[in-house]
C-alpha cells in the first residue's frame, strides 16, 4: 500500500492512467521540476523581502509589519486556492504549480520579514536548517539508512493527522479568545512541542520521496513530475515554517 501523510500526494493520484501520455514520470524529471519551483519560490520571497526592506529604510516597525503582512496574506490566499485546484486536478499541475510556488514565495517572504525584524538573523538560520534537513533525509533515504516500512508510514500519518487536528482546534478556539496554554509559549513544553512538529514535518519528506519513487515505478504520466514537485514543496514550506517557529521560541528565551 502506498501511504503518505502529505494530503496532496495520495495513492489514488498515482493510479491515474493517461492513455494520451507518450512519456512517463521519472525521478530526474521530478528533481528538475522541484528545482524550478524552488527557484520561483525564492524569486517571490526575494521580491517581498526587498519591498519590505524599502519600508524598513524609513518607517517604523508597524509599517514594516504591515507591508510584510499584506504580502503574506495575498500569498497565503492565492497559494491556498492554487493548492486546492492542483490537488483536485493533478493534470493541471504543470500550469498551477509554478504560480503556487510564486504565491508561497510572497507568503514566506512576508512571514520571514516579520520574524527577522523581531529576531535578526533568524531567517538565514531557518533556511539553512530546512535545506540541511532536506539534504540529510534525501541522503538517508537514497542510501536506505531510513527504510520506509508500513509501520513507519502509519506512525507518521497518525502524528501528522493529530497535529493538523490540534492546529484546527486551536484556530477555532482562537476565534473565541481561548488560547491553548503552554504550547505556544517559549517554555519547555512549547519548545518540545515545536521540536516534535519539526521532526514529523521532516519525516514527511521521507514519505514523499518514497511515494514519488513508487509513482515512477508505476509509470505515472509525465505531468506527475510537476505534481510530485508540488507535493514536495508543500512539505518544505511546512517544515520551514515550523523551524522558524521553533527558532523564535528559542531566541525569545535569551
Amino acid at each position: 500500500m502506498m501511504r503518505t501523510s502529505n494530503p496532496v500526494l495520495n495513492s489514488s493520484v498515482f493510479n491515474i492512467q493517461d492513455s494520451t501520455a507518450t512519456t512517463t514520470m521519472t525521478l530526474q524529471g521530478t528533481v528538475v521540476k522541484t528545482a524550478v519551483l524552488l527557484g520561483i519560490l525564492i524569486v517571490g520571497a526575494g521580491y517581498t523581502w526587498y519591498q519590505t526592506a524599502q519600508v524598513l529604510g524609513g518607517e517604523v516597525a508597524d509599517g514594516v509589519s504591515g507591508a510584510a503582512y499584506n504580502y503574506a496574506m495575498i500569498g497565503a490566499i492565492a497559494g491556498l486556492v492554487l493548492a486546492l485546484i492542483t490537488s483536485f486536478k493533478p493534470s493541471w499541475s504543470p500550469y498551477t504549480a509554478p504560480p503556487y510556488a510564486l504565491a508561497e514565495g510572497l507568503f514566506l517572504g512576508g512571514i520571514s520579514a516579520i520574524f527577522n525584524y523581531a529576531y535578526p538573523g533568524i531567517v538565514p538560520e531557518a533556511v539553512a536548517l530546512t535545506f540541511g534537513t532536506l539534504a540529510a533525509l534525501l541522503t538517508a533515504y537514497a542510501t536506505r539508512i531510513i527504510r520506509v516500512t508500513e509501520k513507519l508510514k502509519l506512525g507518521i500519518f497518525a502524528a501528522t493527522g493529530a497535529i493538523a487536528l490540534f492546529y484546527l482546534v486551536s484556530m477555532v478556539l482562537g476565534f473565541f479568545g481561548v488560547r491553548v496554554p503552554m504550547i505556544w509559549d517559549n517554555g519547555l513544553v512549547g519548545i518540545g512541542f515545536s521540536l516534535f512538529v519539526v521532526v514529523i514535518a521532516a519525516l514527511n519528506l521521507v514519505l514523499d520521496f518514497d511515494f514519488i519513487e513508487k509513482g515512477c515505478e508505476q509509470q505515472a504520466p509525465k505531468y506527475m513530475e510537476w505534481y510530485g514537485a508540488f507535493g514536495l514543496l508543500v512539505t518544505l514550506v511546512w517544515l520551514y515554517l515550523e523551524i522558524l517557529r521553533l527558532l523564535s521560541k528559542l531566541r525569545s528565551r535569551d
